[in-house]
Order: structure tokens, then sequence, then C-alpha cells
């Protein structure tokens, strides 16, 4: 066995000849685990979230949606969509309208984006699974439905079975003069309601679902779209088709995933999540000086063990070494402790929720903190923690060591 690995595990688990450098030992010890037990739990919790918000998000926004570059319509015959839909991956190819319109029910007014969609729209995308009202129905024969935002209806104070009072939707008439008559200088259609979804405020306060025709109608289009909706296969690289579908459409449009939908937001998070951590790792690095006390008190402790290791032809360097292990050993222990206990405490909020963010009747999306695991950051916390473990083990002993190894030079 290595020779300084040997000493400085004995000195690691042996008991001192002062009994408060086992206790300062000890503190060392517990504060590394203590650190490292909450950087786990804390970047695990931001995993949770960030997993939660991008399947909130995913539930509404597509895999791929193709926007005309230099303005807001296009023409659907400018789009080779035959091609696009045979793509190897490619489910389903929805055709969308979108348009801010007012909305008004009763007495109460709301400007919403009303999103026309093609009849594949309902099969492409889950947002079915999150409804709180209602159902999901867009057509119905001849008839047309809507189906709207949690937040919009609550502005509006709709009642989804009122078949008396139908939500109209106006939007201006192109291509008219300014009037102060409303019907003039807007056009606008009579919908009933189906279905009330809530996904996110953003998505809640925003959409009114409605089928494409009715969308086309109001707005006065004919073959104008806004963008193109495709639902991929999760056996099949979304890279590929992002790829080959820029390709097909042309230098025009632009072609993004959903990390480039949200990319400003998956950006945020991702900066929260390492501001998180480095504020943390500051927190380890005063505790790694716990380290620094132990180390230096163990070495005065052991200066009669450093004479005899000196007469026995131990150099500066062996003695060193013996002390930095010791320094290492102290924070590779509490290291692994603070992870397994981290793991532990992720494992047991991941399947039972015991730690709740509101009460009981709380209509949130979850109710407990989301967690989820992640390899890379066990491995990102071992090493921060080994690397100030380094730095923490390499002060006292080249510092206080020296000295103690002049003073005992001194004496013979």
């Amino acid at each position: 066995m290595h020779l300084p690995f040997y000493i400085a595990k004995r000195y690691f688990f042996a008991k001192k000849s002062h009994n408060i450098i086992n206790i300062i030992s000890g503190i060392s010890v517990a504060g590394i685990t203590v650190g490292t037990m909450a950087l786990v739990v804390v970047l695990s919790v931001f995993n949770g979230f960030q997993q939660l918000v991008e399947s909130l998000f995913n539930t509404f926004n597509p895999d791929l949606v193709i926007t005309w570059k230099e303005g807001k319509t296009f023409n659907a015959s400018s789009i080779p969509a035959e091609k696009l839909k045979k793509l190897s991956g490619v489910i389903k190819y929805t055709e969308v309208i979108e348009e801010n319109a007012l909305l008004r029910y009763h007495e109460k007014q709301f400007i919403a984006t009303i999103k026309g969609v093609s009849s594949g729209f309902k099969k492409a995308n889950p947002l079915d699974t999150m409804l709180v009202e209602g159902d999901f129905v867009l057509e119905d024969g001849e008839t047309d439905y809507a189906v709207m935002g949690a937040g919009i209806a609550y502005y509006l104070n709709v009642q989804l079975n009122d078949f008396n009072t139908p939500l109209m939707v106006y939007v201006p008439r192109r291509g008219s003069n300014v009037s102060l008559n409303l019907e003039e200088a807007f056009n606008s259609e009579a919908i009933y309601l189906s279905g009330i979804f809530s996904v996110q405020q953003d998505f809640d306060t925003k959409y009114l679902l409605v089928p494409i025709r009715f969308a086309r109608r109001l707005l006065d289009y004919d073959q104008e779209l806004t963008s193109i909706e495709l639902s991929l296969s999760d056996k099949i690289s979304q890279d590929k088709i992002q790829k080959q579908a820029e390709t097909l459409c042309g230098k025009d449009f632009v072609v993004k995933n959903r990390f480039q939908q949200q990319e400003m937001l998956y950006r945020i998070m991702k900066s929260e999540k390492w501001a998180i951590f480095l504020i943390l790792a500051f927190i380890l690095f005063i505790a790694a000086f716990n380290v620094v006390g132990s180390l230096s008190m163990l070495i005065l402790d052991k200066t009669e063990d450093i004479g005899i290791l000196r007469n026995m032809g131990a150099d500066n360097r062996l003695i060193k070494n013996i002390f930095r292990t010791e320094g290492l050993l102290i924070s590779i222990g509490g290291a692994l402790l603070g992870l397994f206990f981290g793991f532990i405490v992720c494992y047991l909020q991941q399947q039972f929720g015991i730690i709740r963010l509101q009460s009981a009747d709380s209509t949130f999306v979850v109710n407990a903190y989301p967690v989820k695991m992640q390899w890379m950051d066990f491995l990102s916390v071992f090493a921060t923690v080994l690397a100030l473990g380094i730095v923490a083990a390499w002060f006292p002993v080249r510092r206080l060591g020296e000295k103690q190894l002049r003073n005992f030079t001194s004496k013979n």
C-alpha cells in the first residue's frame, strides 16, 4: 500500500491526542457532506423544474415550426407540402393561421390570439390532455367550435354551457378605413366553446384555438398561412429532419425546433441553474476552510511523528504528501457521503413527494417539488469538491508543514 495513503488513513480514523482535533475533523467532513448534498439536491430540483416546464411548453409547441423569414403570412402553395409530409419521421403536417383578435362575451372584452389550425392538429398535439373543462372539439360537421385558454376564460367569465350567448370574435377588416362604426371597421364571427385548457400562463392568457376555416373566413384569407407545424416521430433524429425541411423550404423560410421556439426561456433556466451552482460551490469553498483548520491542528499534533519519520529517512516531500492525502481523505469522504445522502433525498422526493409546493387543494400542475437526477450533475459536484479539497489541503501543508520541519531540524 502507498505509504502516504496508509499513514494518512491511520491519522484519519485514529484518535488524536487532543479531542478537539477529532471534533474539528468531524465538522470538516460534516460541512463538506452537507454542502455536497445541498448541491446535488438543488441541481436535481432545477432539473425537475426544467423538465416540467419543457413538458408544459412541448404540449403546445410543435416539434418543428416553419415560418416565412420576411413577413407574417405566405401562400400555402409556396411550401412543398407533399414533400414535407413524405419526409421520414414526419407524423403530422398542420397548417396554422395566427392573428390578434378582440373577444367579447356578454359585456366583457379581451384581446387574445386566435390560432386557426387544420384538421390534423388534435392528433398531432397532446393538448387534449390539458383540458380542465369540456372536450377538445374544433369541428363537428359544418359547425365550428373553439377551445380557450383558462386565463382568457377567467377574464371573460365564460360559461362553457351557455348556448344562448356565443363568443364574438372581432378582427380589423383588411383594407378598411378607420371608422367609429364597429361593423364597418371589423370583421366578426360568433363561435361556441367546447373546452378550456390550462398549460402555462403564457399560453392560457393568449390563445383561442379555432378551425382554420373559421380563421380564414374571419380574416378574409384564401390560401394564406402564418406557419406550418410538423410533428415528428421519437425514433428519428429531429436535427436531421430539420435540415431536410430547411433544404426543401429554401432560404425564404425559417425552420425552428422546440428549443429555438423558446430559446430565451431555456437559456435563462440553464443560466439560473449554474448561477445557483456557483453560489453553493462558494459556500462549499467556505466550508472547506474547516479542512485547513483540521490539517493545521493535526500537523501541530503530529510534530513528534514528523520527527520519527525524518529519523527513518523520510524526506519533506513524503511528509507533505501524508498530510495532503489526509486533507483529500476528508474532502473525498465528505463528498461521497454528500452524494449518497443527496441521492437518498432526491429518490425519496421522486417516489413520495415528501416536500410539497402548496396546500393539498392547490390547482398547480404538480403538488410536490419535481426532481430529476442526472449523472453529469453528480460528476460535476464530485469534481468541484475534489478540486476544493486539493486547494484546502495544499495551503496548510505548504505553510505550516515547512515551519514544523524547520523546527524539528533546528532541534536536532
